[in-house]
């Protein structure tokens, strides 16, 4: 079987101070694992990988590995190569422009965009927010960024079942998959 090419986006390691992971002992977690061609990207827990491993399992199996490793309970969200591209080229039409900030909130099953959009709150004339595959596409105005109620959804539920990465990162990670 050929290997498929992965990213998972761990949520919450190296922020504030927290659960601090270095990088070069989180790609010997996951080699030590058994994936292959690991890498990492920034500081912020995104792990590039290829396995011949049925992707219905790899979150548990990467949250798990991690857990043991590190002692910190952490959430993985992964997507294949395609299912990034499908992110990156199925963004509403502008989204990444210079006027905005523009997010990706990528959600862990069962978690749907539907539920997200039920508790993302809307400044208008600031924020925008679309439905995506797996994810929320979220777009604030930079010269308003600090009036946007991006934030207000922290404190539920969902948040907890979702990680976010910026639109420049989200991109990067799709080049790096390219390569």
């Amino acid at each position: 079987m050929a290997s498929t090419s992965y990213v998972a986006l761990l949520r919450g390691i190296n922020v504030g101070g927290r659960n601090v992971v270095a990088m070069k002992d989180l790609r010997a977690a996951m080699e030590g694992h058994g994936f292959g061609n690991v890498r990492t990207y920034i500081q912020s827990g995104n792990v590039l990988f290829e396995t011949d491993a049925p992707a219905t399992a790899l979150e548990s199996e990467i949250e798990a590995t991690l857990e043991k490793r590190f002692g910190v309970p952490l959430l993985v969200v992964v997507r294949s190569h395609r299912q990034l591209r499908a992110v990156v080229t199925k963004a509403p039409a502008g989204f990444g422009g210079d006027e905005h900030h523009c997010d990706v909130l990528f959600l862990k099953s069962p978690l749907t965009a539907a539920t997200v959009m039920g508790v993302v709150e809307l400044r208008d004339g600031v924020d925008q927010a679309w439905t995506g595959s797996g994810v929320v596409y979220f777009s604030r105005r930079s010269a308003e960024r600090t009036r946007s109620k991006m934030s207000k959804i922290v404190g539920t539920p969902e948040y907890q079942r979702l990680t976010i990465r910026s639109w420049a990162t989200t991109v990067k990670l799709l080049a790096l998959l390219d390569n």
